[in-house]
């Protein structure tokens, strides 16, 4: 028995192919497409739900609100006056608490203040009892009312 080695006669040996067959990837691909086409409904699928509309309601104030104030140093204003620390804060608002109907609590923050000074005040309203809690922003340069 003998072997060649070396280049192909003409014989009947053809020569090396030296491409890259891509048959194989393209039916991968097309089974990925397929598949992604299938699955990606079942994905986008959710539970119905009515949304809230974004819209800038003008703040009510009412005499019977309370409105305090974070500055960017973190002290507490109730109205103009300054409170001098959290349970003092902590003792008005539990003698708002209990009147009918109890008032809402907006507080206002300096864009400056840090977030746990105003978390303070926050945990204040929760340890009185407050339950109606509101933020105070100032809208944005140019907004018009929106329906």
């Amino acid at each position: 028995m003998a072997m060649q080695v070396g280049p192909a006669d003409s014989e009947g040996e053809g020569e090396l192919n030296n491409t890259i067959n891509t048959t194989p990837l393209v039916d991968v691909m097309l089974v990925l497409l397929i598949i992604f086409l299938i699955t990606i409904p079942v994905v986008t699928q959710s539970i119905r739900l009515e949304l809230p509309k974004e819209r800038n309601v003008p703040t009510q104030t009412k005499p019977e609100n309370v409105v305090l104030s974070v500055n960017r140093e973190g002290e507490i204003y109730w109205g103009m006056e300054r409170v001098p620390d959290i349970e003092a804060l902590v003792t008005r608002l539990k003698t708002e608490a209990v009147k009918e109907p109890q008032p809402e609590v907006h507080i206002r923050g300096d864009l400056d203040v840090r977030y746990e000074a105003v978390g303070r005040v926050v945990v204040a309203c929760q340890r009185a009892g407050i339950f109606k809690v509101g933020f105070i922003t100032e809208p944005p340069v140019g907004a018009g009312a929106r329906p």
